[in-house]
């Protein structure tokens, strides 16, 4: 196993799930439900999931499309998502 690229992908992933969205989702769930064990495995699932469907997507598009042309495509997709959120459209 590559243990710096695991680094690297955890870091990544985790500062950019902390306070997002669904941690935020997960909060309210689990404090209206009391249930804390259940919303946790409900939400570890999806997020493995998730994560899943990201990585065989990946490694299907990385063999058709240049890794610099999938960074500028995310770069893009993450400006728009920011503009919108900032003009209240999201």
């Amino acid at each position: 196993m590559d243990w710096k690229l695991f680094a690297i992908t955890f870091g990544t992933i985790f500062l950019a799930e902390m306070g997002d969205k669904t941690q935020l989702a997960t909060i309210a769930l689990s404090g209206e439900s009391n249930k804390m064990l259940t919303v946790f495995f409900g939400a570890a699932c999806a997020l493995v999931l998730a994560s899943l469907i990201g990585v065989l997507a990946g490694g299907i598009i990385s063999r058709y499309v240049p890794e610099q042309v999938i960074q500028k495509i995310a770069a893009l997709f993450f400006i728009v998502t920011g503009i919108l959120f900032f003009f209240g459209k999201v």
